[in-house]
Order: structure tokens, then sequence, then C-alpha cells
């Protein structure tokens, strides 16, 4: 059973989502290893989202239950957030819906910035995790497979994604209010990862040409002489310089203090870090203006509703048919029990034949055709019945007309036209 806790800007705080988005990464192993029902998990924590996906194993009707409140108290004590606030900030979502919602995430339909160009990257990224850690299952896997899929689909065939839209341009558009010509401006970027290399090209499509970097790893030569930026080793020298601050580094503390901030000139300062990369009291710093995720999060724009209300309807689609395909593949088992049960039946009745004298091989190879067409159609019913939801109906026949109770395990990794085909 798939089961999804969510938080996200819609329904939690920042300063919530910051501190999850700290722990809660590494506390994945302990929630799977410490769990009698979780057999999977992959967290997703960005900016402004947090999510636990599990694969639970339910032997009891609480199962899920207890999968959940294990989740909240794990990622509660990693965060250092109190678990009664990580209960009231999480929604749950189970079963069927967990495929639409991943589907929707992944294509960013649930970010501020409706059609983000990061969100299906970091999806990918946590699956990526959770395989290095080992604690990916089957299921989750193919979920995070087709979302990203889908996520691509959704790109090439509707204009949800735009332009590169992301949160880095959503904050320079805000901060073109203060800055009136991109190209007079001295910017200065804090980091040199991914997140930096979008900001250069999105502040080049903007005509900023006097960029500078900072980087505390020593990497500012590198991603200098890489994006046309020069390096700066001292961070109080290089803000000194600057007309306009960009942060974007991935630091669990502070880069930016006020001690390092001289006071007098005007200053923008964009802080694009989750957690904070600039100290808030930077604020109080005389000519200091600070735009940081909070704040730019509620300047989010309208989702352009035509294209949004395409991309929802090829991500519905996407769903639908991932679930109809595990439906089929829950039956499998039971149309292999069939097969077992027919075929077993046939070579008990051939070898009492040979025993008798009363078969050749054209008679046994004509007899084992039969048999593969008599299972065609039942095969065929098979997989109509699991993508109308009657798969029980489709069980509880085997049990009733063949005996066959052992038809209710996990699916085979044999989709079920391999075990229904006539020959």
């Amino acid at each position: 059973m798939l089961i999804c806790l969510t938080a996200s800007h819609r329904n939690a705080s920042f300063d919530l989502l910051e501190k999850l988005s700290i722990g809660a990464p590494s506390a994945v192993s302990t929630l799977v290893d410490g769990s009698d029902f979780v057999n999977g998990a992959v967290v997703l924590a960005t900016c402004n989202r947090f999510e636990a996906y599990l694969d639970v194993d339910e032997p009891l009707t609480a199962g899920s239950a207890v999968a959940v409140e294990a989740t909240i108290v794990t990622m509660s004590d990693a965060s250092d957030v109190a678990a009664d606030s990580l209960r009231d900030s999480v929604r749950v979502i189970t079963g069927d819906e967990v495929v639409e919602h991943l589907f929707a995430v992944s294509a960013g339909l649930e970010s501020v910035v409706v059609g983000e160009d990061e969100i299906s990257g970091q999806v990918r990224r946590a699956l990526e995790r959770a395989r290095e850690v080992g604690t990916t299952s089957s299921d989750l896997e193919r979920l995070f497979q087709k979302a990203s899929h889908t996520s691509r689909g959704v790109k090439n065939r509707t204009n949800v994604g735009g332009a590169g839209r992301s949160l880095v341009r959503l904050a320079l558009d805000l901060a073109a209010s203060r800055v009136t010509d991109w190209s007079e401006a001295r910017v200065l970027i804090v980091g040199t990862g991914q997140y930096a290399a979008t900001t250069v090209t999105a502040l080049r499509d903007r005509g900023a040409d006097q960029l500078a970097v900072y980087s505390s790893s020593g990497r500012a030569s590198w991603f200098g002489l890489k994006h046309d930026a020069t390096p700066y080793d001292d961070l109080a020298a290089a803000i000194a310089w600057s007309d306009v601050l960009i942060t974007c580094t991935s630091t669990t503390e502070p880069v930016v203090t006020p001690d390092v901030v001289a006071p007098g000139a005007r200053r923008l300062v964009i802080d694009l870090g989750l957690p904070r990369n600039v100290d808030p009291l930077v604020t109080e710093v005389e000519g200091v203006e600070l735009l940081d995720l909070e704040t730019i999060s509620l300047h989010a724009p309208l989702a352009e509703l035509t294209a949004a209300d395409d991309a929802r309807a090829l991500v519905s689609t996407a769903a639908a048919e991932f679930q109809a395909v595990a439906a089929e593949q829950s039956l499998t088992p039971a149309v292999v029990a069939l097969r077992k049960h027919v075929f077993d039946l046939l070579d008990a009745e051939i070898e009492r034949a040979r025993t008798r004298g009363d078969s050749s091989e054209r008679t046994e190879a004509a007899l084992r055709h039969l048999a593969g067409v008599l299972l065609h159609t039942p095969s065929v019913r098979a997989r109509e019945l699991a993508r109308e939801g009657r798969g029980e109906e489709f069980r509880d026949g085997l049990e009733a007309l063949f005996g066959l109770t052992a038809t209710r395990g996990a699916a085979s990794a044999a989709p079920l036209h391999a075990v229904g085909d006539a020959g």
C-alpha cells in the first residue's frame, strides 16, 4: 500500500519546512529499519515542500496508521520539530491518490510557481538518495520512474512549464522594481551548485553582465571561469563590491551575517537558500533590503489556467494508466496459479496415457495447444476485470471453481499477457 505524508507552502510554515529540509532526508533509513510495516520510503524535501512516500505492508487494519505515526515521530526527532506541529501540518494521502499526487508534484503543478523547472530534478534526486541508502522498493521505483516520465510528457505537450519557470526567475521579476537596469547592476552570487548555474542563466537573460561569485568551499575560481564571473575569496569584500547579492548554497548555517555586510550602500539581498543562507538580522544593516523565499512565495503568480488544466488532464490520464497496469500485475499470481493448475492436470493425464501406450508427440502437442487456447480467454478477462477494479471477482471465481486459494500474493514481474498466450 502506498502512503504519502505531505506538507507544503499551502499548509505548513516556512520555518517548519526549513527544519524538515535539514533533518528529514537523513532519517529515512531509520524509518525503514525501525518499522515492521514500512518496506520502502523516499523523502522529498525542498524549499517549499516536505513529502515522505511509503510502501507499507499492511497485515493489520491499523498498519497504515502505525506507519504514519512512526514517520511523524522519526522525522520530528531528526528535524527538531515538535511531533504535534508536524501532525497538524501534514496531509496523509493513501492508495491510488498517491500516484496522481506525485505525478502532479513532479510536473510542477503543486509548486509555488506552477510549472517550475527544478522540481522534476529534485524528485529524481530523492529517488537516487533512497537508492543509495537502500530504502527503495519495487513499487516506489516504478512510481517515481513513471512520475519522471509523466513530467517530461507534461513539459513537452503543454505550456505549463513556460520558458524556464522557477523561483529564481520569480525572484528576479520581483527585484525588477529595485533594479531598473540589470546591465548596470553588479551582482554577486554566493554558491557554485546547479542552482547557482540556473541563477546565472536567468541573470544573463535579463542583460546582467557584471557578475561575481563567492564560495566557502573554494570552488569560486572554477565556477567563475566556467560562467564568466569574477571569483572572490573574501566574502566581505565581494559584498562591498556588489549592488545585488544572491545566495543559493546548501549550507545548514547562514553564510551572510551582519558582520560581513558594510552599512550605508543601497543593496538588495536575495536569499534563495533553504535552510536560509542569510541571517535575518542583516536587514538591520543600513541600506540592506532582503528578499527571501518566504516573501517570494507570497508573490507567486496565478497559474495559466488553460495550460494548467491541460497538464492536469495529462497527469490524471497517466495516473489512471499506472494504476490500471498495477491492478493487472496484482492478478498475475492468480493467472499463474490457473495456468499451473491446468498444465499440471494435463501433464498427469499425458503421463497416464504414456503408461498405457496411448500417447504420441503429435497428440501431446495438440493437447498442450488446446490448453493454451482455453487459458487465453481467462487471461484476457483477468486484464479486463483488473482495469475495471473487479480483480477480486476473478480470484473468487478461481477459488469457487478450482479451489485455488493461493492467488493473492505479490505480483509477478511477468505481465498478464505473458502467462496467457496460446501455444
